[in-house]
């Protein structure tokens, strides 16, 4: 048997309006299950749901495992969306709770299995903590909204100076590549899937495309600086595809969630997302790269040089300043932990986690059926 493929996700990132949280768009409401698992930190939720994703991969299913924004090597979710079914954190930030209690969705509670004397002896170090730890993100997330103000002047001397017909002129040009021989289907609204595949973590900028574009033939690359127009194309070739009736997956930016960094048009096999990748993200050769950059007024734009320069540098700065603060929050998560992980019953979780693996397994051969 095959392994399946990994995917990685982000469901919430934070960004330049805080926390911002893509959870609804995990999994659709009326999923074959959805286990929601509750419990505080360093129980074993992250823990529980990877040894499960693994095992499906193993068996052949594609799995998504949806990563922490707030911590690398952290899952806040396993979605195997052949069997439509999902493991979700369920505590806070993720404001995850059943929807349709038993029907769908059930709670998996690893509280079950600690010892509260033990917990309750450390009460107020882990309140000081939680404490802490929202603290620090307050801190990290105003850093990121002064980014944006700076962010904004930046992108500013880019629109004043850049030919946006010729932008329009490039997405039409699209359009009539990507959609030319396309016929609109009218029976159902298209499905957008929305998500982040980037996030802002304690190690820095980090994104997971090289997984998302596993199986894309044909990737549309749209390079320039900040304000030349790449998520407004790349949003109206979405407000296309959804006009012809086409499901898609919208990932949207990690640092400002109202634009988009991204679209994968799964039934097409096509891909258009923003140049501003990792250098070590290999593109294959059929990959189509356009620089918006080339559409600027040059002239116009040097009047600005010594402006640009300064933005630059005060953009980030405010950036690595949140990134400071959220491996802070992170570390003083770490600590908060060691309060929980000796209290508890890890023979009893890995017990609990073959029940559910075995029951999946089941509703993966009612599915055959």
């Amino acid at each position: 048997m095959n392994k399946g493929i990994l995917r990685r996700l982000f469901p919430g990132g934070n960004t330049c309006q805080g926390f911002y949280s893509l959870y609804h768009h995990m999994i659709e409401p009326d999923a074959t299950r959805i286990f929601v698992i509750k419990g505080g930190p360093g129980v074993g939720k992250s823990t529980f749901m990877r040894r499960i994703g693994e095992a499906m991969l193993e068996q052949g299913y594609e799995v998504e495992f949806h990563c922490c924004s707030s911590d690398n090597n952290s899952l806040d979710g396993v979605v195997i969306p052949a069997l439509r079914i999902a493991l979700l954190d369920g505590t806070a930030p993720h404001g995850v709770d059943p929807k349709n209690p038993g029907a769908v969705d059930e709670i998996i509670h690893l509280g079950d299995h600690w010892q509260e004397d033990m917990l309750r002896a450390n009460k107020t170090a882990i309140m000081e903590s939680n404490a802490r730890v929202g603290r620090l993100f307050v801190i990290a997330y105003q850093a990121l909204a002064e980014a944006k103000i700076v962010l904004d002047e930046w992108e500013s001397y880019l629109q004043e100076s850049q030919n946006f017909p010729q932008v329009n002129r490039l997405t039409l040009k699209l359009e009539e590549e990507i959609f030319a021989d396309i016929k609109p289907q009218f029976i159902r609204p298209a499905k957008i899937r929305r998500l982040f595949a980037s996030a802002i973590t304690p190690l820095g900028p980090v994104n997971s495309w090289d997984t998302l574009l596993i199986g894309v033939d044909k990737i549309f690359v749209l390079q320039g600086d900040p304000g030349t127009g790449k998520s407004t194309l790349i949003e109206r070739l979405l407000t296309r595809a959804q006009l012809l009736g086409l499901d898609c997956q919208a990932y949207h930016c990690s640092f400002d969630p109202t634009k988009l960094d991204g679209i994968i048009i799964p039934a097409l096999k096509v891909a258009v997302i923003n140049g501003n990748i990792p250098s070590d993200l290999q593109l294959p050769a059929t990959a189509t790269i356009y620089n918006l950059n080339d559409y600027l007024n040059r002239q116009r734009l040097s009047l600005y040089t010594t402006e640009i320069d300064s933005v630059k540098g005060r953009f980030w700065t405010s950036f690595y300043r949140a990134v400071k603060y959220i491996k802070e929050a992170k570390a003083e998560h770490d600590r908060m932990e060691t309060y929980y992980i000796p209290a508890m019953d890890f023979t009893a979780i890995n017990q609990r986690r073959e029940e559910i693996l075995n029951r999946i397994l089941q509703y993966a051969e009612e599915t055959k059926n």
